[in-house]
């Protein structure tokens, strides 16, 4: 039975650990492709093109837009970023799970384009968590704090849209809720009847 790819969407307020979380989920897996992004903006030290971002100049970006080359994309300060439909689709006829790590705004054009694609949202355990682990970081004043807390109230209204919600409590039962839901979507009957029929 040959698998089919399907598209996955995580989502989740800053802070909330989703970069530890998608980095324990890839380990000894080489049935995910992680979606790189494109973007206009400048390489910063050390990043590597293909691996942190496509970097291409803003007129490329534009002609992208206009074959509708992308199934996301967004203006930020000054930059565009988007997710390239051609490399989600690669991974997908090969058989691989692609993993999108998009903003609620993002993946609702995804969706739009692709109402078969399966939001996954990663909440904190408590709001107190979720300002601890802010403030832990070191990167930014009470008052960015505050404005991301902010946010990420809206973001967790938005939420109630998605198909998941997984609280990252630890990192490890984060990644076995994730892996779970992976693997019951690929148990649904139109897929496995489908495969059946091959």
């Amino acid at each position: 039975m040959k698998k089919i790819g399907k598209t996955f969407i995580i989502s989740g307020p800053s802070g909330v650990g989703k970069s530890t979380v998608l980095a324990a989920l890839f380990k000894d897996r080489e049935d995910l492709y992680f979606s790189v992004s494109a973007t206009t903006r400048a390489p910063r030290e050390g990043e590597i093109d293909g691996k942190d971002y496509h970097f291409i100049d803003a007129g490329e970006f534009r002609k992208m837009i206009g074959e509708d080359a992308f199934l996301e994309y967004a203006e930020y300060v000054g930059n565009f970023y988007g997710t390239p439909k051609k490399y989600v689709d690669e991974a997908m006829a090969n058989g691989l799970d692609a993993i999108l790590d998009i903003e609620i705004q993002g993946a609702a054009q995804v969706c739009a384009k692709r109402p078969e694609t399966v939001r996954i949202f990663i909440a904190p355990p408590s709001w107190e968590e979720l300002e601890r682990r802010l403030t832990a970081r070191g990167t930014d004043s009470p008052e960015k704090i505050q404005q991301r807390l902010l946010r990420a109230k809206v973001e967790l209204d938005s939420a109630r849209c998605y198909d998941y919600l997984v609280i990252n409590d630890t990192v490890d039962e984060a990644v076995e809720e994730l892996r779970a839901i992976l693997r019951a979507e690929h148990c649904r009957p139109a897929e496995r009847v489908s495969q059946l029929m091959d």
